[in-house]
């Protein structure tokens, strides 16, 4: 490949979620063949959710697939829009267990350090989405889970000279069986979250080009 390669990531199940819609998305968003892609170098990941997993996994696919951004997925089983999360928190939470039982024994992550921002390519990512026509929108706060631990490290990766850019995505529950949420609105389908997932990767993949293309000062 001579564009530039982009890694897919998403979350297993876990406590209180034993379907994980975020496999979906990138199983889809991996099988997309389209012109603008020839010359990119599609990967993923699925992290089970687990903060030794994210620790140790991360490094090892970043090392072997060498991405020039990342484009993470999480669940916000809560949430029935799509959330383009804009910053990664210090914070991790010591009430919910992980999907091995694991409780953090901390509240921050990194000592007393102030949130990191993704950067401001969060917002052609919130626009690319929006205009296929689904509900997104942006987030200030990721959690203090996983999603927003794999951010935070995330970030991290990227001050330190390895991906150019990241992104994280919180996506709702999908429509399964015709399910509707409580208010009556029909859930966001598998379908019209791969299109809006579709033209973030797209937004992503010009991203990485132009990165790539400027020259170190």
């Amino acid at each position: 490949m001579t564009g530039p390669r982009i890694l897919l990531t998403g979350f297993g199940p876990f406590p209180g979620a034993p379907y994980n819609p975020t496999q979906a998305l990138v199983a889809r968003l991996m099988q997309l063949r389209r012109p603008a892609l020839d010359d990119v170098g599609l990967s993923s990941h699925i992290f089970p959710v687990t903060y030794a997993a994210v620790d140790r996994q991360l490094p090892d696919v970043l090392a072997a697939q060498k991405p020039d951004a990342l484009l993470m997925f999480g669940l916000a089983a809560r949430t029935p829009y799509l959330r383009i999360e804009t910053r990664a928190r210090n914070a991790v939470t010591m009430l919910w267990p992980d999907a091995a039982n694991t409780r953090s024994s901390k509240r921050g992550i990194a000592g007393h350090a102030d949130a990191m921002t993704f950067g401001p390519h969060t917002a052609r990512l919130l626009r690319a989405a929006r205009l296929t026509g689904i509900d997104a929108r942006p987030s200030r706060d990721a959690g203090a889970y996983l999603c927003n631990y794999l951010s935070w490290r995330a970030i991290e990766n990227v001050r330190s000279g390895g991906p150019k850019l990241a992104a994280f995505i919180h996506i709702p529950l999908l429509a399964r069986g015709g399910a509707v949420r409580r208010k009556g609105a029909a859930r966001i389908t598998l379908e019209e979250l791969a299109d809006a997932g579709e033209a973030m990767l797209m937004e992503v993949v010009q991203l990485a080009k132009k990165r790539r293309n400027t020259p170190v000062s």
